[in-house]
């Protein structure tokens, strides 16, 4: 199921003359509301498809959190190959990627969840793997393209964390050693990005809150670091790793979306 409410009410309304242009300019419909159960056969399109290979998504109806199916990620040694820049080392990856129009603006306040399975003969490694992350966007010939993301979660060793970047060093947020495997894990978080002191960050797992951030959580927009003002932000979700030779796989459920009130946080 998949369903995304728009502004083309209040645009019909005020192409009839329904409503003056100053009524929709302060109607407080939120302009981004989207859902996804990967219930369908298919891919909804909530998701862009150019950070998997064919294959590496599937709807499947075995495992899932709510209703009969959730979407199956399962990354192959050189999935979606990315070599290393500047000493970064190379990777790959199958993720799904929110689709362009849905991207957060700057000092907007937006809730994410979803809800992730991590099956009990998930490898357990040191290699660095990401499974969910939001990314300030670079725009094309800027030099941030290498940057790291300001908001990932991580699951290394075993080990789950939550983490924020915006310079050369990461700081963690969140972790924890529990054993997460063959459950459920629902992820929650409501974030508003900005580049000075209101930039907010709080995060749930299941019914627990476990960040609370508030601060700068973007990186600079100037020609030194090469993003723009307003920036842009996006959210992918799935596998993102080092180069290995086994496979991984993870289930995805209940992906939600919405745009926040201005207050919100």
């Amino acid at each position: 199921m998949f369903k995304l409410i728009t502004m083309s009410v209040i645009g019909w309304a005020l192409l009839s003359g329904v409503i003056s242009r100053a009524q929709a300019t302060n109607a407080t419909a939120p302009a981004i509301d989207v859902y996804d159960g990967f219930e369908a056969a298919g891919l909804s399109k909530v998701w862009d498809t150019s950070r998997f290979v064919p294959g590496a998504v599937q709807m499947q109806t075995n495992i899932f959190h709510t209703g009969r199916g959730a979407a199956k990620i399962t990354i192959l040694p050189r999935d979606t190959y990315e070599a290393g820049i500047n000493g970064s080392r190379d990777s790959e990856r199958d993720e799904l990627m929110e689709a362009k129009k849905l991207t957060s603006k700057e000092n907007a306040a937006y809730e994410y969840s979803f809800s992730m399975f991590i099956p009990t003969n998930f490898p357990i490694v040191p290699t660095r793997l990401v499974i969910a992350q939001w990314k300030q966007n670079c725009p094309a010939g800027g030099n941030c393209s290498d940057d790291s993301p300001v908001l990932v979660i991580r699951y290394v060793s075993g080990e789950l964390k939550i983490t924020h970047q915006i310079g050369p060093h990461q700081t963690t947020l969140y972790e924890t050693k529990e054993e997460l495997r063959n459950q459920w894990l629902d992820f929650k978080f409501q974030i508003r990005f900005s580049t000075n002191e209101n930039g907010r960050i709080k995060a749930w797992l299941g019914s627990k809150q476990v960040v609370d951030y508030l601060g700068v959580n973007a990186y600079p927009e100037n020609p030194t670091t090469g993003y723009t003002h307003p920036s842009r932000f996006y959210f992918k979700m799935g596998l993102y790793r080092d180069l290995m030779p086994e496979p991984m796989t993870i289930y995805i459920d209940e992906y939600r979306k919405k745009e926040l009130p201005g207050n919100a946080l």
